[in-house]
């Protein structure tokens, strides 16, 4: 008959394993709402907000404004501002994974919707997962909580498991993370990266730089980037697709701005089939604010990446 002793060890060490079986089974999703305010000023909000990032030891690389009082398919009126921001810790963890300086920039968003205005920012644990990260960035979420505050994860009614972000797709057939689109090879480096600003100062295909990233210790740089939607190809712009997809109450504008990432002498972009699903998991295939409302949008998003990522 085990000893007392035995026995306390062995619910000790149940109680231990249980806790990691809910962590294994926690459920992610992929935004996370500071707070928001009925009434607020934008522009004074969103210079506050610049200031807590500051303060808190992250960098803000870059900002932009994808719409203005643009009405969405469900009557709302919508602006929205994002912020790019890294950090020793969020660039230390890009370099430790063949594409991790996609996760180099998390982005902060303030968002007026009719009269609320919404600061809200990326699950940075969420977004470590879906890039396959060796760091859960959870260091991150807590520095953006305390600079921020944190209301609710939001961006998907049930989330995603761990191993289920870790290799995720939408459907059958969809692209993977392991499955980007390439867009453009050059003979260096230093070449792909001049190759790609030049394209966005040019705006190609509609496009605009954001901000830029250099992930310290390997031949990588991550752009984000803006997308207008040219004459002709409406359906990349930024403001086409949230103005469909993004109609939930708490605005998932932390989706944009898109990527363009250099690797070596090549230039890549998560296909739009995945950066799109990753970001708004919850999304039907059929039906009013689904994926086939947008349709014309991934080819269109490539398109334009691929335009810019030629160069000027």
């Amino acid at each position: 008959m085990p000893s007392k002793r035995t026995h306390t060890l062995f619910l000790v060490a149940a109680l231990i394993a249980g806790i990691g079986q809910a962590s294994a089974a926690e459920r992610l999703k992929p935004f996370e709402l500071a707070f928001s305010t009925a009434n607020g000023d934008m522009a004074q909000i969103e210079k506050q907000v610049e200031q807590k990032l500051t303060a808190n030891g992250f960098t803000i690389v870059g900002s932009y404004s994808p719409y203005t009082n643009l009405k969405f398919s469900n009557g709302e009126m919508v602006s929205a501002d994002v912020i790019g921001v890294t950090s020793p810790a969020l660039t230390q963890a890009a370099s430790q994974t063949e594409f991790g300086g996609y996760a180099a920039v998390q982005r902060v968003t303030v968002t007026k919707v009719n009269n609320q205005v919404q600061v809200a920012f990326t699950n940075p644990v969420y977004m470590a997962n879906a890039y396959r990260l060796k760091s859960n960035l959870e260091n991150v979420d807590a520095q953006l909580q305390k600079a921020l505050g944190a209301e609710e994860a939001y961006g998907s009614n049930n989330g995603l498991t761990v191993s289920h972000l870790r290799d995720y797709h939408y459907k059958f057939l969809m692209p993977y993370f392991t499955d980007p689109d390439k867009l453009a090879e050059y003979g260096n480096y230093q070449e792909a990266v001049n190759a790609v600003n030049a394209g966005l100062a040019a705006h190609k295909g509609g496009t605009s730089k954001v901000y830029e990233v250099a992930i310290p210790g390997k031949e990588q740089t991550l752009f984000g980037v803006a997308l207008s939607g040219p004459r002709g190809n409406e359906c990349s712009g930024d403001g086409y697709i949230m103005s469909r997809i993004d109609f939930k109450n708490v605005k998932s504008t932390g989706h944009l701005p898109y990527d363009i990432l250099v690797s070596g002498n090549k230039v890549y972009a998560l296909g739009a089939k995945f950066r799109i699903a990753i970001n708004f998991p919850d999304l039907s295939m059929m039906g009013s604010n689904s994926f086939m409302s947008i349709m014309c949008a991934p080819g269109a998003i490539q398109k334009a990446l691929k335009e810019a990522a030629k160069g000027a």
